[in-house]
């Protein structure tokens, strides 16, 4: 443990959306409990958006596929970041290229503390033989361990809520004006083993169409995703589908005046959460027990596959691993459950 007067600590979550999303809470945790600390952020320059609402907060970004290349890449980046004067390092990531800042920056005597990641209860919890199905510490947790053992103890059940963003006129235009709720839609997931039936997730929107109560809003990411989810928006008149149609500070401020986000275990879950967005999560082949759960969400929001069918689920942490006939698991999942939870968060 360092002495609380070490004031400047440098803090590494370098990918992917959803763990960089989920350190958002507990930063605001740790600058709000501790608002003398100076945090640097190192991580991807797209992410910066989240963070615009935690003091004290820069966001260092790396040149990965550049400069920052390689073992002697790191070198350079280690070298630009002591000269920020950095007094300790929180590595909230743990992979090859951390441990290798890691070896640099012990060489300065500059502490240096890493996640657990809990390697060995996630194995036990996704194995096929003698598995163990119980709650595992939550990575918001394992993100705030790291900083107790740097002699920051944080209190995550104390965190002022992030604002609501306001949305720039020409986003206002797009998603025009009305006094429908608005419901967010994120149904897409890296791993199929964790993506809902695209299918059966129209049937949800055609339904939640069809009652002329709502304003469905669309995220995806890439290229297919948008050709996708525009087949939506041109099928159904209260849906739209903002996929690389705004930056993503406008998603963001779009996702903070939401009424409810559906989406799968993914990264736009853990968006919402940032902003105490109610969020119904789809469970597949991944289970929440993990500890990838949504920040300070209702457990009950989490709408999970049938385990007395697919008794080995969890069969993986991120959704990439399952024996054959699971990746129909998720179809356990009725759209009729799926409509019913929404009308119960949204009117309860």
């Amino acid at each position: 443990m360092i002495q609380t007067s070490k004031k400047h600590i440098l803090v590494i979550r370098l990918s992917a959306m959803g763990d960089v999303a989920m350190t958002v809470p507990v930063l605001k945790a740790l600058t709000q409990q501790y608002p003398d600390i100076k945090i640097t952020m190192l991580t991807r320059g797209f992410f910066k958006p989240m963070f615009s609402q935690l003091p004290n907060v820069t966001i260092y970004e790396p040149d990965l596929n550049g400069k920052h290349k390689g073992v002697l890449g790191l070198l350079k980046l280690y070298k630009e970041l002591k000269n920020l004067k950095i007094d300790a390092v929180a590595d909230l990531h743990n992979v090859l290229r951390s441990n290798i800042l890691k070896f640099y920056f012990k060489k300065s005597k500059i502490p240096f503390y890493q996640i657990d990641k809990g390697r060995n209860e996630k194995k036990a919890l996704t194995a096929s033989k003698q598995k163990k199905i119980i709650q595992l510490k939550t990575t918001h947790k394992r993100y705030s361990d790291v900083f107790e053992k740097l002699g920051f103890k944080i209190d995550l059940n104390e965190i002022p809520k992030n604002s609501k963003i306001s949305i720039a006129p020409e986003t206002q235009k797009q998603l025009g004006v009305d006094t429908k709720k608005w419901i967010g839609i994120a149904p897409f997931a890296a791993f199929k083993g964790k993506m809902y039936p695209f299918e059966l997730m129209e049937h949800v929107v055609n339904e939640l169409n069809n009652t002329g109560k709502y304003k469905i809003i669309l995220f995806g990411g890439g290229d297919n995703e948008k050709l996708q989810l525009d087949t939506w928006q041109n099928k159904y008149s209260n849906c739209i589908n903002m996929t690389k149609r705004v930056s993503f500070s406008e998603e963001l401020a779009i996702i903070s005046q939401l009424d409810l986000m559906l989406a799968m275990d993914s990264g736009n879950a853990h968006i919402a959460a940032i902003y105490q967005i109610p969020t119904v999560t789809l469970w597949g082949v991944t289970h929440p027990f993990a500890g990838f759960y949504p920040f300070n969400q209702n457990p009950t929001n989490a709408l999970l596959a049938d385990r007395e069918k697919f008794p080995l689920i969890p069969t993986s942490i991120y959704g990439n691993k399952y024996p054959k006939g699971y990746e129909k698991a998720m179809e356990t999942i009725t759209p009729d459950v799926i409509l019913n939870k929404i009308e119960q968060v949204l009117y309860n």
